[in-house]
């Protein structure tokens, strides 16, 4: 994974609660395991509106989704992440979010940031009134900055870690290879007895 200290972009709001895994990314979908293809799929039944936020061509390098709470509840789709990755979202920020969604997240190298209710209300209105407005992540700082604002950032410690220091699953197994190889050898002696 790759490491991420911090992030500066512009970003798209989309301040709805409960958008679960099936609004991101419907399940017709979701047929291949490969990483990308996706972008033009993402929230594809309410991209058939023209006034839909991904649909503004003002917004369309945005890397910064800013979302409502409870997102991404619902099934366990991976593609929910990877259809946000493949559109060019390298952060989604919200109050909070559907657990598998967080994990999925913090496995594939999107970064899930909370924000406090308040703080995430101010950044919705001011994401919808600028489509220039710079928002900066800064993990090394754990916080959130735009129009002025500096707000603490939300994150689970391990997770915030593993982006900084750019660990995925095998990484973070390979950190104990030692103890593996060790208990592999203290294992290899012990006889296999039949009943």
């Amino acid at each position: 994974m790759q490491k991420v200290t911090s992030h500066r972009g512009t970003a798209i709001a989309l301040p709805q609660s409960n958008i679960d895994t099936d609004q991101i990314i419907p399940a017709r979908h979701c047929l291949t395991t490969k990483r990308s293809g996706f972008a033009p799929h993402l929230f594809s039944r309410w991209r058939l509106d023209p006034d839909f936020a991904l649909n503004d061509p003002d917004r369309s390098e945005a890397t910064v989704l800013v979302a409502g709470a409870n997102f991404g509840t619902g099934s366990s789709r991976e593609h929910a992440v990877w259809a946000l990755q493949d559109w060019g979202f390298a952060i989604v920020i919200a109050p909070s979010f559907g657990d598998i969604f967080y994990t999925n997240c913090g496995r594939a190298g999107l970064l899930p940031i909370r924000l406090a209710p308040d703080s995430h209300a101010q950044l919705v209105d001011d994401v919808l009134n600028d489509p220039q407005l710079q928002i900066q992540v800064d993990l090394l700082e754990d916080s959130v900055e735009w129009s002025g604002r500096r707000e603490p950032l939300l994150i689970d410690a391990d997770l915030r870690r593993r982006f900084i220091e750019g660990l995925d699953d095998i990484d973070l197994t390979l950190a104990y290879d030692q103890v593996i190889a060790d208990f592999e050898k203290k294992h290899a002696r012990i006889p296999m007895t039949r009943k």
